[in-house]
């Protein structure tokens, strides 16, 4: 399910693929939802990201699937660390 594109060069077209941080790289400025190995789930604005894909987000939301909790907090800003990190949703909503 890797997104391709070619290049056009002397000798043809060479298909290129679209590696993982290019994604992430994609959406700084934009609108990301992340979900943890734990139950929690984030909803913010990817300011940037490393190596490790350790994340700065803001304006974020964290939902938890606690029951108990109810309702959703605001958080300004954050620093996600990337260990914790089970999957990365780009906003395809907008896109």
């Amino acid at each position: 399910m890797s997104e391709e594109s070619t290049v056009e060069g002397t000798s043809g077209s060479i298909p290129q693929q679209v590696l993982p941080l290019e994604v992430i790289d994609r959406s700084i400025g934009k609108k990301v939802r992340i979900l943890m190995t734990s139950d929690k789930e984030f909803h913010g604005t990817l300011i940037g990201f490393d190596d490790f894909v350790n994340m700065v987000l803001e304006d974020v939301t964290v939902v938890t699937d606690n029951e108990d909790e109810g309702q959703n907090e605001a958080v300004k800003k954050m620093l996600l660390n990337g260990n914790q990190v089970a999957m990365i949703i780009p906003d395809v909503v907008n896109a």
